[in-house]
């Protein structure tokens, strides 16, 4: 049983996922033309995207790495939680329109409406939109989900204006969850929930596992549906690391503290903490404040 020491604060978020990318300036067109997020930075050789000067996306040129191996680990996608379904409807509809092609499906998880889609490198993206939690069921400690079918024409039909294809970037626009490949579940709970502190908020055998601070429906999830017994990464182009906002330093440095006690090595240079899972994909994390 954890304890409250043991655990991620509960007003812990996701912050920014940094990818490495071969075409920068293609990359760059997606997530702020297609995805509607706004270029907050640009220097040289990267660039930050994001809304409200939140950052969600930063991009790092790496044009001399490779696509990742098949059945690799790493990123199953990047998903951007959109304040409204309007403001979801604008961001599905550019993206459909500025990118055809790259739209792979669309899912009623009962605590959310999600669509997918493929950036231009293959990076996988959920644009979506959650329901208010007093509509989330719980039982017996696990959060009920599910994969139900979304028209996605009749969704658009009905939260689409001619106004916000006009003018689509409306309200605020953040990452809600990161989704990783990994390449065993039980290693991932081990590392995510039991030494890094999330919670466990429902599990697909061995397939998948969601975890969450403060009771959302998932933070972070990791399966093996393409990289069952995939080990620890090379470097290429794909994710770079993924961000995860504590409230304060000292929530950083309990963090490092609990991360240590498990024998892992970590970077901590008194603000931001670094760790490496398994798999090598890259954990930073950071206070709010």
């Amino acid at each position: 049983m954890s304890t409250a020491s043991d655990l991620l604060a509960p007003a812990t978020v996701m912050g920014a996922v940094t990818l490495r990318v071969g075409d920068l300036d293609r990359m760059i067109a997606y997530y702020r033309d297609a995805v509607v997020l706004d270029v907050l930075a640009q220097d040289g050789d990267s660039a930050v995207l994001g809304r409200g000067g939140v950052p969600a996306v930063v991009l790092q040129h790496a044009p001399e790495l490779r696509r990742p191996e098949p059945r690799s680990a790493g990123l199953f996608h990047t998903a951007i939680l959109y304040e409204t379904e309007a403001a979801l409807a604008a961001a599905v509809y550019s993206v459909a329109t500025r990118f055809p092609g790259s739209f792979t499906g669309s899912s009623d998880h009962l605590v959310s409406k999600a669509f997918y889609f493929d950036d231009p490198e293959g990076n996988g993206v959920e644009l979506y939109w959650d329901r208010d939690r007093t509509e989330w069921s719980w039982t017996h400690g696990s959060i009920e989900m599910s994969t139900l079918f979304l028209d996605p024409n009749r969704f658009l039909q009905e939260h689409l204006t001619d106004a916000s294809i006009a003018d689509p970037r409306l309200g605020g626009a953040s990452v809600g969850h990161v989704h990783l490949s990994v390449g065993d579940v039980a290693q991932a709970r081990d590392f995510y929930v039991d030494t890094l502190g999330f919670e466990v908020t429902t599990m697909y055998g061995t397939q998948a596992l969601f975890v969450s601070a403060g009771g959302y429906h998932h933070h972070m999830a990791m399966n093996v549906w393409n990289s069952a017994g995939a080990g620890r990464r090379r470097l290429a182009l794909g994710l770079g690391q993924v961000e995860i906002v504590v409230p304060d330093a000292e929530d950083v440095a309990a963090t490092d503290e609990r991360l240590r006690d498990h024998g892992l090595q970590t970077a901590h240079d008194g603000r931001t903490l670094t760790v490496s899972d398994p798999w090598d994909n890259t954990v930073l994390l950071r206070p709010a404040s």
